[in-house]
């Protein structure tokens, strides 16, 4: 255990009304957590010395049991809807009180870390889990606090994390049995009946993004970022899963901030967290290198499963759930810098994997056409991934992290442009999807492709070329990229049918027009600047 002040933390037990449980077990090391999982058969290793759990019924997010409590805090300022929903005060007091009650019998693992590399803007967390996995997720996930800063450590937010307590729907006020509640008034964020560990990160996610933009005029981001070991130059990707973002921000010329969770600040921008959350399904080391080295003693791996009478892990295996995923701190990866800070982007990437092969391999964006891409995320999921998809399905997530954006998306967008004006910074959409016609008949674009347009980008290679302007959506489309054919650049002269890539082209700008619908009361001018252009008759 690290040097802590006892006293102090018993009496903030107290507070939150804990004082009644068997034990409480503080700061353990990554070794003496690992002991106790593998002693109370809550996971086992692997022979690269990492620890495999189990998250039980629920392999990922359940975004639809996710609230936020209404209060004095949060009433006017929460974007309400399907994405955050409400909760009652008087509900969040009787359902945490049953909560705390059902915990007598059991040991505690209490974990004190902050979110985020920045000292000026970090938030003071501290995890109390019932199962020493989740605290050993919450080491790697957060940053962890040096010994000295542990002897007055006073929490400014708590998770209490328990997976084998179940609301009663009916009575508390749920969807179903499990939950995760986050109270700003009461700083406290409540996860049960799910062993998801992503609830409590994402859930620490959901409070930054909902005080920094105001406390801090920070913008809080859902990204990834690197740096140029040559020019230390700061980039950041945004995109939603299946887009590309951690491969392409793990470049071996640049050294990694993070790949998920991010904020900018007047100087620079900073790494949320501790740790990397990636997916392992279908890992191999030849495609992914990084992750694979980093899966050793203090790793843990989720829903994977082993090869036959082996502790050898088979990464092929999706038969608990495609969503396998492994979390590691920072330190086991090699190009990781430290601390996890990074300047001012000169360059951000915004990337899209369009199945219907219309947008752009690259494009620039004007300042009023990035908060317009920005609060649409636009990505598709294509025909065959999911069951019942027959054919690609568009999806759109404000801010490329819909749920975890408690905020109007109008205010993140605006932070995003005004940051973007006073630093002068370049911003690209980068289609990663279908070239040549829409999927199943064009071609994906080539990884190798998409590198030389994101490295022409970084190193400046298209400030001075020429641009050929979308008739659609506006964009502003490179001649020539170095290392790419250039007939690939503007999608239309890609499809043998060029009058159907016109159709297609109207019917994609048709469904960012009619997803935008919900943002216009609250969007400014130059956000709506950015829309595609869409003929009446289409939209009818």
């Amino acid at each position: 255990m690290k040097n802590t002040n006892l006293k102090s933390l018993m009496e903030d037990m107290i507070e939150l009304g804990l004082e009644h449980v068997k034990g409480v077990l503080w700061n353990l090391t990554p070794a003496e957590l690992i002991t106790e999982a593998v002693k109370k058969d809550e996971g086992v290793l692997t022979d690269t010395g990492a620890l495999m759990c189990r998250t039980g019924k629920f392999t990922g997010r359940s975004p639809k049991d996710r609230y936020i409590v209404k209060d004095a805090i949060t009433k006017d300022k929460v974007w309400w809807g399907d994405i955050n929903i409400s909760f009652d005060e008087d509900k969040f007091d009787a359902l945490y009180n049953k909560m705390v009650a059902s915990l007598g019998d059991k040991i505690l693992y209490v974990r004190d870390a902050y979110a985020g590399a920045d000292p000026q803007h970090r938030l003071k967390v501290r995890v109390i889990d019932t199962q020493a996995w989740h605290n050993l997720f919450c080491y790697n996930m957060f940053i962890q606090p040096e010994n000295d800063d542990l002897t007055d450590f006073h929490p400014e937010f708590t998770v209490l994390a328990v997976p084998e307590f179940y609301a009663d729907p009916e009575v508390d006020g749920t969807r179903q049995k499990n939950f995760a509640i986050v109270n700003f008034t009461k700083k406290v964020i409540m996860v049960g009946g799910t062993g998801y560990t992503g609830e409590t990160k994402k859930g620490i996610f959901s409070v930054l993004n909902f005080l920094l933009p105001d406390k801090d005029h920070v913008l809080s981001m859902h990204c990834s970022a690197n740096i140029g070991k040559e020019r230390g130059d700061s980039a950041v990707f945004f995109g939603l899963s299946g887009t590309g973002k951690t491969t392409l921000s793990a470049d071996p010329n640049r050294l990694l901030i993070g790949d998920d969770e991010h904020g900018w600040t007047d100087e620079g921008i900073f790494n949320f967290e501790g740790g990397c959350y990636a997916k392992t399904i279908d890992l191999t080391q030849e495609k992914e290198p990084e992750i694979w080295d980093a899966i050793k003693f203090g790793a843990i791996l989720e829903n994977t499963k082993f090869y036959p009478g082996t502790n050898t892990v088979n990464y092929a295996d999706c038969s608990i759930t495609e969503n396998t995923r492994v979390s590691y701190p920072l330190k086991n990866v090699k190009n990781a810098v430290t601390p996890s800070v990074g300047g001012i982007p000169e360059n951000i990437f915004f990337l899209t994997c369009d199945a219907s092969g219309v947008l752009p391999p690259i494009s620039k964006l004007t300042v009023g056409q990035a908060m317009y891409h920005f609060i649409s995320g636009f990505t598709a999921k294509v025909a065959g991934t999911e069951a019942g998809i027959t054919e690609p399905v568009s999806v759109f997530s404000a801010c490329f992290g819909a749920p975890f954006m408690p905020l109007h998306p109008t205010k993140y967008a605006e932070l995003l442009g005004e940051k973007i004006k006073t630093h002068d910074v370049n911003i690209w959409l980068i289609n990663t999807g279908w070239s040549g016609g829409e999927y199943g008949v064009g071609q994906r674009i080539k990884l190798k492709y998409t590198r030389a347009m994101i490295s022409a980008a970084l190193e400046g290679k298209l400030d001075d070329v020429n641009y050929s302007q979308h008739p659609v959506f506006g964009l502003a489309m490179p001649d020539a990229v170095a290392g790419v054919p250039a007939e690939i650049l503007n999608p239309r002269n890609t499809w043998a049918d060029q009058a159907a890539y016109d159709r297609k082209a109207d019917k994609l700008a048709s469904q960012f027009v009619a997803n935008f619908v919900k943002f216009e009361e609250y969007a400014n001018d130059e956000i709506m600047s950015g829309a595609p252009v869409v003929e009446d008759s289409v939209l009818a």
